[in-house]
């Protein structure tokens, strides 16, 4: 597709776009371009009512006997069957449960202990921080253990080494927007004898991601960024079938027991990607989950790729000037775009008074998500125009744009 050279050309493919019925499904702000779902997605408007039915019906009518009645002690599991599609996995290896770093801890304890006598984890130092802080946790409790960093990819196969048990990446870079080869690092993991854990948190519901076809271990991901199942939504994780028998999660909660009705004070742990289950996880924000996903049942990832690829490849186009650290190759990118920029702080909020919200991650980038289901082309356009009239004004340079707030 060739880029729009134009906003007419933009309204023209915004007109055609066969993802432009998924706008409606979205309660946006007025007045407002919001580049910023790759942090935190945007509310559907059927959230709202089912959450509402949750309290007052499933919970205020049938009180205890939703559980049953209503199909909550199933949720976790109907759940990450919806999710197993976007993934590229099996229907029974997804799992809706805890956080990503909860269940990060769940698949690198699992991962460790499938690989008796290696005790070190891989991971790169530009990853998103929760990855290596869970990631040192977890070698912590193992004797001899360590995490190593990588400055570089580059240096992935010559650290392969026979002591190397996993290796936890992220699919898409949280600052830089690019994307790695999944099947081609996983091929290389399993090649020296590892595991490979994957973070999707950045990558699940802005690309199609085939798990199974990549003979992927384990992995992670959220689903309140371009899945926009609400702040702080209930995560998932994968575990590969062929891992399920034998893996052994850390939790061993209630709710990943075989019997937990039984009562019974000996833990056996459930059949297959149930034994990853510790506790219940919180119902009225399973509900947000529950909403968000009757949504994605409805869209083609193709679609979705290849809208995301135009729509950052418009915005880049029209920024071309500036200093931009996203790849411009296409297979090369996620669904984001950062530019660096020695004030990109300030210049991120004087745009967001402007009403158009991106992000910023220190200490000079600043971020725009693309999210396909709501996000139109005459959005980039406007928004590339936006930035570039920042800058031109100076009007960043306003001392509230510099305040900062806890979250940044």
């Amino acid at each position: 597709m060739s880029l729009p050279t134009s906003r007419a050309d933009c309204l023209a493919l915004d007109a055609a776009d066969p993802l432009a019925v998924f706008r409606k499904e979205f309660a946006l702000p007025a007045d407002t371009v919001y580049l910023d779902g790759n942090s935190l997605g945007v509310l559907p408007v059927r959230t709202p009512e089912l959450v509402r039915r949750t309290v007052e019906q499933e919970w205020g009518q049938g009180l205890i006997t939703s559980w049953n009645a209503a199909g909550w002690v199933e949720l976790p599991f109907t759940l990450g069957a919806q999710v197993a599609p976007l993934v590229g996995a099996g229907a029974h290896e997804v799992l809706v449960c805890d956080s990503v770093s909860v269940n990060l801890f769940k698949v690198l304890t699992a991962a460790l202990r499938l690989r008796p006598g290696r005790r070190t984890v891989l991971g790169e130092r530009a990853t998103f921080p929760t990855d290596l802080y869970i990631a040192e946790g977890v070698t912590g409790l193992f004797e001899g253990g360590r995490t190593v960093l990588l400055d570089s990819l580059d240096e992935l196969d010559a650290r392969l080494g026979e002591d190397v048990a996993v290796v936890v990446l992220s699919q898409v870079d949280y600052r830089t927007g690019v994307l790695l080869d999944m099947a081609a690092i996983t091929e290389r993991v399993h090649r020296a004898g590892a595991l490979m854990v994957w973070d999707l948190c950045h990558s699940v519901g802005a690309l199609p991601i085939e798990l199974t076809a990549c003979q992927v271990d384990f992995a992670v991901g959220c689903t309140y960024k371009y899945l926009n199942c609400g702040p702080c939504a209930p995560s998932f994780l994968y575990v590969a079938e062929r891992h399920q028998a034998v893996a052994e999660q850390p939790l061993t909660g209630w709710f990943g027991h075989a019997e937990p009705f039984a009562f019974v004070p000996e833990y056996r742990p459930a059949d297959g990607i149930g034994r990853f289950l510790t506790s219940f996880p919180p119902l009225l924000a399973l509900a947000g989950v529950r909403a968000s996903l009757e949504v994605w049942q409805q869209v083609d990832l193709a679609q979705v790729r290849a809208k995301s690829l135009a729509l950052t490849g418009l915005f880049m186009d029209r920024l071309a000037d500036l200093e931009i650290v996203t790849p411009r190759e296409p297979e090369r990118r996620g669904s984001q775009v950062a530019l660096r920029h020695p004030d990109g702080f300030p210049v991120v909020q004087a745009l967001i008074e402007r009403g158009v919200i991106g992000d910023f991650r220190a200490p000079d980038l600043m971020r725009f998500g693309f999210t396909p289901l709501y996000t139109s082309y005459t959005d980039a356009w406007d928004a590339a125009e936006a930035l570039r009239e920042v800058l031109a004004s100076g009007e960043w340079r306003a001392e509230r744009f510099s305040r900062r707030g806890a979250v940044t």
